[in-house]
């Protein structure tokens, strides 16, 4: 008999989990590690920055679904992966051995890597809930005493669509309170050009997110490094196509909230052949890893190479979608393997995405993800945003149910197979 243990409850790892279990032998053992007993819904962190949700609107608890399934779960974290001992050494000491592990950690927020810079320095974050209330508190206080925002990306991001996103629901709630006239955007990307979303831009992308920008007067500084942030100023450096200084951009804000490079989380950055030089996961078309055939890696914490060069590091996202299809990947060939077969199943990499902007939002396909595509599609318009808020209260109930379907394909492909329909009649 087996023991599996995935590291990491969010997304990748509380999908995996579901879909594993029932890939196991009578017998087997699977192990949850996480660094808390409640997940919470990443997607929704801008709603809670603008108060548009709450904590307890968008978490589920998850240690109740896994006493229910039978899975052990455990909340302190891990210190260390020991890939050559197959063992897990926990934050409180403990030891968890396996059979086989899949890495679904997330990122690390490199927030140290910029002076200033993340919820410890003078910017805000909705890379976790906890970040988003602290954004919350700092909104409110915005709100109060109106003055310029600064939102975007710092050079070597990965995760555009939530920048934004978040830019277009700031517009939105401050129209909504009379006080957008007294504020100033500024959207601030190592993106060589709006839209670019680490994917060369998907579909009319580039078109229309300048376009959106220009109807809600928010301006932009593309192909931009972030030097320096203290309280309320931010030091950005514009670079023209070689890379080569052009300007050097002095911005006061009263309010910002900037996207952190990722990279791989603690308990794995370093191991030699597990991991490349910026700690995440190395594997092969199976999302095992070549030295360590035993360790699966899925999501945001595997490495995947950038769509191409560009003047200032951009790096390629981990869309939902994807996430999901290198799940369902992993999930068949441990199954495969605990039955003494080899490894088969291939994740998709495709992505389909909604970005919500409050009161609209736009919808893009790229299949695959990485360019040239066989399909590469984007449109707008209000049904996004519902889309959205369906998929939301879609995706928490079945995680809070513990089911395993896939909750990306059969929600988000029939919403945009509606609209096609409808916008076809």
């Amino acid at each position: 008999m087996s023991d599996v243990v995935v590291l990491g409850a969010g997304l990748g790892g509380t999908l995996a989990t579901y879909e594993i279990l029932e890939q196991l032998r009578p017998g087997d053992t699977l192990t949850l590690i996480g660094e808390s007993p409640r997940y919470h819904f990443v997607p929704s962190n801008p709603w809670v920055a603008v108060g548009w949700r709450t904590r307890p609107d968008i978490e589920a608890d998850l240690s109740a679904v896994m006493k229910r399934k039978r899975v052990r779960h455990f909340t302190q974290g891990a210190r260390r992966v020991d890939p050559a001992a197959r063992r897990i050494e926990l934050i409180d000491g403990a030891v968890v051995p396996y059979d086989y592990l899949v890495v679904a950690t997330g990122p690390d927020l490199a927030f140290d890597e910029i002076e200033g810079l993340g919820p410890d320095g003078y910017t805000q974050s909705i890379c976790h809930v906890d970040h988003a209330e602290r954004a919350h508190d700092a909104f409110e206080a915005l709100c109060r005493n109106p003055g310029p925002i600064v939102v975007g990306a710092v050079q070597g991001a990965s995760c555009f669509g939530p920048a934004y996103e978040f830019a277009y629901i700031l517009d939105t709630e401050l129209r909504k309170r009379r006080v957008r006239d007294k504020v100033k955007m500024t959207f601030v990307t190592p993106e060589p050009y709006i839209g670019h979303l680490g994917l060369d831009g998907v579909g009319d992308t580039k078109s229309l997110m300048e376009s959106e920008f220009r109807n809600r007067h928010i301006g932009w500084i593309t192909n931009a490094k972030v030097k320096t942030v203290a309280e309320g100023r931010m030091m950005v450096e514009e670079v023209d196509e070689s890379g080569t200084p052009r300007k050097l951009h002095d911005l006061t804000f009263g309010f910002s909230m900037m996207l952190p490079a990722f990279r791989g989380v603690s308990a794995i950055r370093g191991i030699e052949k597990l991991v490349n030089p910026r700690g995440f996961v190395l594997i092969d078309e199976h999302q095992r890893n070549p030295a360590y055939p035993e360790v699966f890696g899925i999501g945001v914490c595997v490495a995947i190479p950038p769509v191409g060069p560009t003047p200032v590091p951009v790096g390629t996202p981990k869309t939902g979608f994807m996430i999901e299809s290198m799940v369902t990947a992993t999930a068949v060939n441990i199954g495969r393997l605990l039955r003494g077969e080899r490894p088969n199943a291939r994740a998709t990499w495709n992505a389909v995405c909604l970005a919500d902007f409050g009161d609209g939002g736009v919808a893009f396909v790229a299949q695959p993800q990485i360019p040239p595509r066989n399909v590469n599609w984007s449109a707008r318009g209000a049904w996004v945003h519902l889309a959205k808020v369906g998929f939301e209260k879609y995706f928490l109930r079945k995680i809070r149910a513990g089911k395993s379907e896939p909750f990306y394909e059969s929600f988000l492909l029939r919403q945009l197979n509606i609209h096609k329909l409808t916008a076809a009649e």
